[in-house]
């Protein structure tokens, strides 16, 4: 792989061991997927945030190193609420180190916005063709196939690595080779809503890392390609998926249809709502996983508006979206729900003390049960809010 004089300074310590330590991650990776030379990405977002996934051995690396970031980077979500974490019910131990956590990604310079939707953040605008670094699995799905930004899925050390260098390795879905579709996906109903979170979550078990092009009765929205790619992301490993005449390389490049046929039913869809029917009372109700957008906290709002709900209800979202509209927050906590900022069901252990849980995301349902060992079901957000037990105020 070809460095510049520059990069070969680094990759020999002229600049300090962190910088040297991440241009070897790089360079390791470019090797072993045949790179051809380091590329400038445009930000960076970085997993490996929550002290229940990192913990102390990952506290203890990241806070070794030092320097600063040299592109915007920001944060997965972490293991609570920063701000509202002793409602949530976490151990102040855990909130401890969660917050040294913070504090150690911080000192490099990245900003401490914890959310799996970069996105909906002023600072991380990415267009079609940008070459980007980043790790959570929903974000990369959603940058690589609705903006059509370009990036592979990077694990923790990889995306912090490009962040403190402000490059990657030219390989995978930074090629255009590489992001060509291998397999026909026919959606023969048209769906809607979280429909399309149930459609990813079947998908992405056959899927599995290819590249899916789907054809379909009707056009997603972008909140509905949101839910898609991330339950392909969970339930497979899809980082990257077309949907002709719809998404921007599918409308530029006029794909080619694959040979290898996927057909998807109506009742397929439905199992997905089947699955654990025999849970009949969920102990609490979550939505966004991925993080709502705006759009997605106005329909709650107005879903819940004029009604009391009777169970624990977190809707979680990027804290500069609830700060950016504390109107949307306020008619919805009006109900009993809570707004949550900085993490989500999936990576908080608050998770862990519900024995069953509904949730409106295929991501998910794909993940709960084995990561917070909870029983899931899943339902549209107005059965979520149904199952939150609704009493009519109004």
């Amino acid at each position: 792989m070809y460095l510049t004089p520059e990069e070969e300074k680094t990759l020999e310590g002229e600049y300090g061991p962190s910088l040297q330590k991440a241009i070897e991650i790089l360079v390791a990776l470019g090797d072993i997927y045949g790179a051809d030379r380091l590329i400038p990405v445009k930000s960076a977002q970085i997993a490996g945030v929550s002290y229940k996934t990192m913990g102390d051995a990952g506290l203890e690396w990241i806070s070794d190193l030092e320097g600063k970031v040299k592109i915007p980077s920001i944060l997965n979500p972490a293991g609570m609420d920063i701000n509202k974490w002793e409602e949530m019910g976490i151990d102040p131990a855990f909130a401890k180190k969660q917050q040294e956590i913070i504090e150690a990604y911080a000192k490099l310079g990245i900003q401490t916005k914890c959310t799996c939707t970069p996105y909906y953040l002023e600072g991380f605008d990415v267009k079609l063709d940008d070459h980007i670094a980043w790790s959570e699995s929903s974000a990369v799905s959603y940058a690589n196939s609705v903006i059509g930004a370009r990036t592979n899925r990077e694990g923790g050390p990889s995306a912090l690595s490009a962040a403190l260098v402000g490059k990657t390795a030219n390989y995978g879905y930074h090629l255009d080779e590489m992001r060509e579709p291998v397999v026909t996906v026919e959606v023969d109903c048209e769906l809607s809503g979280s429909d399309y979170g149930a459609l990813g979550y079947v998908v992405g078990k056959t899927v599995g890392s290819r590249v899916p092009i789907f054809y379909m009765k009707n056009e997603p929205s972008r909140n509905e390609m949101k839910s898609l790619g991330a339950a392909l992301a969970a339930s497979g490993a899809v980082a990257l998926y077309h949907i002709e005449g719809v998404t921007p390389e599918a409308v530029r490049n006029r794909f080619a249809k694959p040979d290898e046929r996927i057909p998807v039913e109506r009742a397929q869809i439905d199992e997905v709502y089947e699955t654990n029917k025999d849970i009949l009372s969920s102990e609490i109700i979550t939505v966004g996983c991925p993080h709502c957008s705006p759009e997605e906290l106005e329909e709650i709002a107005e879903l819940v508006a004029g009604k009391k709900l009777q169970k624990e209800m977190w809707v979680c979202t990027a804290r500069e979206v609830a700060e950016r509209y504390p109107d949307l927050v306020e008619r919805i906590e009006k109900s009993g729900a809570k707004v949550v900022c900085d993490t989500c069901m999936v990576v908080s252990p608050a998770t862990n003390k519900y024995s069953s849980i509904t949730v409106n995301s295929g991501k998910a349902l794909a993940y709960v049960p084995s990561m917070c060992k909870v029983a899931a079901k899943y339902a549209s957000i107005e059965d979520c809010i149904k199952e939150a037990g609704v009493i009519d105020e109004s």
